[in-house]
């Protein structure tokens, strides 16, 4: 990528305990213009870093909270225009700052709004803007944050053999917010910023007060299908009101705030393939597992009436999955050597669970048994 960096301003953040410092500080090191950046050592430090954070993926709605990297949006108020936004204002003028002085008068802006953030740990963040001239003639903004590393040292001389680094930053567990976000090559997003934290601490995040971020894939399923029941609900009781409603309503209310949940056994088969169907047309690639027993299925919900179906039978829940073969992890088990039964055969022994543990541990002693019999 033909990344041209503009400005560069890097700061130096204490707090308590580290280089003397009470409370919390930081100052401002040096900015870098082009030139100056070219020929600095941040430039081996720093580019690899710039190119990682353009290309790394970001999921708009991540598979979990945690998630490292997450896409955030401006927030507005309904009929106003993104410049009512405070952040996007301040990343806006960091973006047209026509001077070196200008630039740094306006990244102290951004650190010193950092620095009231609850959880603020030492290091060097560091605030860049650079056109990525490939596709682009507008420039990005890169906020990067690199906490002190503990416990470094370089190898010494033969005596002494190591000597320890106050202060040292690693590139390892760098901390980025990118402005705008790109989607992908050549597009940009700017009502979107596209944000990197290792660790599982919100205090690099939570510092943008304006910004929202997209809520995490099973909470927006599960959000749509409270929907789909309530409105399942709503057709079949209409305008009725009885004893009947409220309690299958408040079955519903139960259910849905239930992190541990059971087959509920309200709808059809035909009634919960619509529904998975139009969550698959949303995203392809929706995962759907369960626990039956204490055996754990994953899959896709796009496998639901295909290859995995569940069932009932002598009064047992049943998970089938079909497939054209089985692939077994490491570690033999003689379950491979099996030949499989016909399926209409082993459907005879499925609810029979407690006679067949008592078929085990019959053969189990008579094995153990004969064990003792043996002539030497």
């Amino acid at each position: 990528m033909d990344l041209r960096m503009q400005f560069l301003s890097f700061f130096v953040i204490t707090t308590d305990g580290e280089d003397g410092a009470t409370g919390k500080r930081y100052k401002h090191y040096q900015t870098l213009e082009e030139d100056d950046y070219e020929d600095s050592e941040l430039k081996k430090f720093l580019d690899g870093e710039f190119v990682r954070i353009l290309k790394r993926k970001a999921e708009r709605n991540p598979a979990t909270e945690s998630a490292p990297t997450k896409i955030g949006r401006f927030m507005v108020e309904p009929g106003y225009e993104l410049s009512s936004n405070q952040n996007y204002n301040l990343f806006q003028r960091l973006r047209e700052a026509d001077t070196k002085e200008r630039f740094v008068g306006i990244a102290d802006e951004l650190v010193h709004i950092y620095m009231d953030t609850s959880a603020v740990r030492g290091g060097a963040f560091i605030i860049a803007r650079a056109k990525l001239n490939t596709y682009f003639d507008e420039p990005f903004l890169f906020l990067l944050k690199c906490d002190f590393e503990p416990k470094i040292a370089r190898i010494a001389d033969e005596r002494s053999l190591i000597s320890q680094v106050d202060n040292a930053i690693s590139s390892r567990n760098i901390k980025s917010i990118q402005y705008p976000h790109m989607p992908e090559e050549g597009t940009l997003e700017h009502w979107e910023l596209k944000i990197h934290q290792a660790s599982h601490a919100r205090y690099f995040e939570d510092f943008l007060r304006f910004v929202d971020y997209e809520k995490p894939l099973p909470v927006v399923v599960s959000e749509q299908v409270i929907d789909m029941v309530q409105q399942y609900m709503e057709d079949k009781w209409q305008d009725t009101v009885s004893t009947e409603r409220s309690e299958e309503e408040n079955a519903v209310e139960l259910w849905a705030a239930s992190e541990k949940r059971e087959i509920q056994e309200w709808w059809p088969q035909e009634k919960v393939m619509e529904a998975s169907a139009a969550l698959v047309e949303q995203k392809p690639d929706l995962p759907f597992g369960f626990k039956l027993g204490g055996v754990t299925v994953k899959g896709l919900l796009s496998d639901f009436g295909l290859s995995i179906h569940l069932a009932k039978h002598n009064g047992k829940y049943v998970a089938v999955i079909e497939g054209d073969a089985f692939q077994f992890d490491k570690g033999m088990s003689p379950v491979e050597l099996l030949q499989p039964p016909d399926l209409a055969d082993l459907l005879q022994v499925i609810g029979t669970r407690d006679e067949r543990a008592d078929d085990f541990a019959f053969a189990e002693t008579a094995a153990a048994s004969s064990e003792d019999d043996v002539p030497w």
